[in-house]
């Protein structure tokens, strides 16, 4: 791999880490009054 390839690498696991951690903070501020577990319905 080059440098190019790496960086390409690195900026997408970054960014999908990113999305992640919004959509559990989105997932968490939405349910402030349940409990703060994701598979909670299970």
């Amino acid at each position: 791999m080059n440098k190019k390839e790496i960086v390409v690498f690195f900026s997408k696991t970054i960014f999908y880490f990113i999305i992640i951690i919004i959509l559990l903070y989105l997932y968490s501020y939405s349910h402030t009054g349940g409990v703060h577990f994701i598979y909670d319905e299970f």
